[in-house]
């Protein structure tokens, strides 16, 4: 028998500039964390494997990906643009594989959803009871965040956002309009009584949110300037960087708080307080992105989520 052929020039350069999937996973794990630790994490990995790891594949494609410094890595001009379609190719890997999973005859698989603290805390989690019962076949988790969570990265499958979304590719669906009212405890109301109009504010213990470069919802803090034309503040008397921490303290009789009605409405330890003032309004969206618009989870859940909130007195 004759020796086999050897490979061509063309074959070998080929074999040498291919991308290993694993240390391509490193190194998108890299660039999201900023650092070989926070990657090590991430990947259960030690940081020591992971720069190996690293150092590999920047040797294979003969380019450097990172600018090492004190402070931690920045990419370089390669490294963005290997990152840029790195991204978008796990990004779509975590997709195909979920609607792989689909089931063809009945919803199930994992289904993660994410929304801010004060939503899922207090209105969404009381509600998913009924939809593990209907779709018991259907497992979910709920990632409460103040933050938008990366949906093209599948950090989560869908989102109920209460500013609208502002990344690329998603489908959004408008949710319901949230009106913010001002709220007290019976037992604050008996001991300092009950405001009659909006100037007697001044008077009154107020309850804001802390200090945020992303407050969860938009004007958050207007109690303290409502009713002033001139934009004068009121001093808090509290401050708390937690919607839901803004709603136990008003519970307790600390003071006045403004919160959204899906968390103040229909709550028998607290009050509205001058109802005909009108406070801001924002809209909340359910958002998914485009790869998953066949999904009969998110379908079944959508679906769900719209009875909620017609069934819901706002």
């Amino acid at each position: 028998m004759g020796n086999a052929p050897e490979p061509s020039n063309k074959q070998r350069g080929l074999g040498r500039n291919s991308l290993d999937w694993d240390k391509l996973r490193v190194f998108h794990a890299v660039a999201e964390a900023g650092s070989f630790t926070h990657a090590g994490e991430m990947l259960n990995l030690s940081q020591s494997a992971i720069s190996r790891q690293i150092s590999a594949l920047e040797a294979s494609l003969k380019v450097p990906l990172f600018h090492r410094h004190a402070r931690g890595l920045i990419l370089t001009e390669q490294g963005e643009l290997l990152y840029r379609t790195a991204h978008e190719v796990f990004g779509k890997l975590a997709m195909t594989a979920a609607r792989l999973a689909e089931s063809k005859d009945r919803p199930q698989g994992p289904l993660k959803i994410t929304t801010t603290v004060a939503f899922g805390s207090t209105w969404l989690a009381p509600r998913l009871r009924e939809f593990m019962e209907v779709y018991p076949e259907i497992e979910v988790s709920l990632l409460l965040s103040d933050r938008n969570v990366d949906l093209s990265m599948r950090e989560a499958d869908v989102a109920v956002r209460l500013t609208p979304p502002t990344q690329p590719d998603l489908i959004q669906r408008h949710l319901l309009t949230v009106h913010m009212n001002i709220y007290a405890a019976p037992s604050y109301i008996k001991k300092h009584g009950m405001p009659g109009t909006v100037e007697e504010l001044d008077d009154h213990r107020l309850i804001v949110y802390g200090e945020d470069t992303r407050p969860p919802v938009p004007d958050v803090n207007w109690l303290l300037r409502a009713g002033n034309p001139s934009g004068r503040l009121r001093r808090p008397a509290l401050t708390l960087n937690n919607m839901y921490g803004i709603l136990r303290a008003v519970q307790s009789g600390a003071g006045l708080g403004a919160l959204p009605e899906f968390m103040g409405d229909g709550l028998i330890d607290l009050v509205q307080i001058l109802p005909e003032l009108e406070g801001p309004h924002f809209d909340a969206y359910f958002v998914y992105p485009e790869e998953l618009k066949a999904s009969k989870r998110i379908q079944v859940f959508r679906d769900f989520l719209l009875r909620m909130v017609a069934e819901s007195r706002f």
